[in-house]
């Protein structure tokens, strides 16, 4: 296992590490531990190149930091990206990410993203006790998922009152990029309400299952933020919002769970200037 380095201006520690028997090739980014250990989640992604990645973790390390701050968790912000696959995993690539983040000694404390599950932190915290979100079984919180799509969902609730002056979703339309644990769960609540919810994912069976069990719409990714609806609730990854896609929005919210949501942050006066209410994730 080889560590290194990667200096990064306005970051405490940036690492990257490189493990050849585990097929392991990951950094970790810590942004702020101001006001304490950094948490954030583990996201593994077939990123096209580490400069990519790199990109990826650093938008979210910081973001972490504005999180952990506004929730006053005395926690700072931190976050970690594996370079690869999801179909890859594997037990040994999961014990390597765990010497990884130990061989911070505490400085970075790592929990559930993308393509990193419950039974994945298990794994890790076999090679560190620096996780959180582990199974309640275990004494942990378990699966944030739902709970960050209950936040979510008020959130949007919020935002329809600051806009239309009702929180009510009955009637209103909203479109959700991204249906895995969190949009399908907060799909669920828009429609027992009542409302009507217009669906994209990359993965066409999460869809399909969803307009079986829901009667929501679906469109492709490529249609989902033209569409003339209420609300977007981006669910998926982030930087979406830019110079070609903020002039095809046609809804009056943006209000979901992806993180880092505009590409730069000069495309949040963009929606100010469209008349587009912005709820950050």
């Amino acid at each position: 296992m080889k560590i290194t380095q990667i200096p990064t201006e306005g970051y405490e520690q940036v690492v990257r590490c490189v493990d050849p028997d585990s097929g392991l090739h990951a950094i970790i980014a810590v942004h702020s531990t101001v006001l304490g250990p950094s948490c954030g989640g583990l996201r593994m992604w077939p990123y096209a190149s580490e400069e990519e990645a790199l990109y990826d973790v650093l938008r979210l390390a910081r973001g972490m930091t504005f999180k952990s701050a506004i929730a006053q968790t005395g926690l700072g912000g931190g976050k970690a990206v594996i370079i690869g696959d999801p179909s890859s995993k594997s037990e040994a690539l999961y014990l390597a990410m765990g010497r990884f983040v130990d061989s911070l000694d505490g400085k970075y404390i790592t929990a559930e993203d993308v393509n990193t599950k419950v039974a994945d932190l298990e794994i890790v915290r076999r090679a560190t006790r620096f996780v959180s979100g582990l199974s309640e079984e275990d004494g942990g919180s378990g699966n944030p998922s739902s709970y960050t799509a209950y936040g979510v969902y008020l959130g949007l609730r919020a935002a329809l009152e600051r806009v239309f002056g009702s929180d009510d979703p009955k009637g209103r339309s909203v479109a959700v990029p991204g249906v895995g644990s969190v949009g399908s769960d907060l799909c669920r609540r828009l429609v027992k309400d009542g409302a009507r919810v217009i669906i994209a994912d990359c993965n066409q069976q999460r869809v399909d299952d969803l307009v079986k069990e829901l009667g929501v719409e679906s469109v492709s990714e490529t249609e989902i933020y033209t569409q003339n609806v209420d609300v977007v609730a981006p669910c998926a990854l982030g930087a979406i919002f830019d110079d070609e896609t903020i002039p095809a929005l046609r809804c009056k919210i943006i209000a979901g769970a992806a993180n880092n949501q505009l590409k730069e942050t000069r495309h949040g006066a963009e929606l100010v200037k469209r008349g587009v209410l912005y709820a950050p994730d």
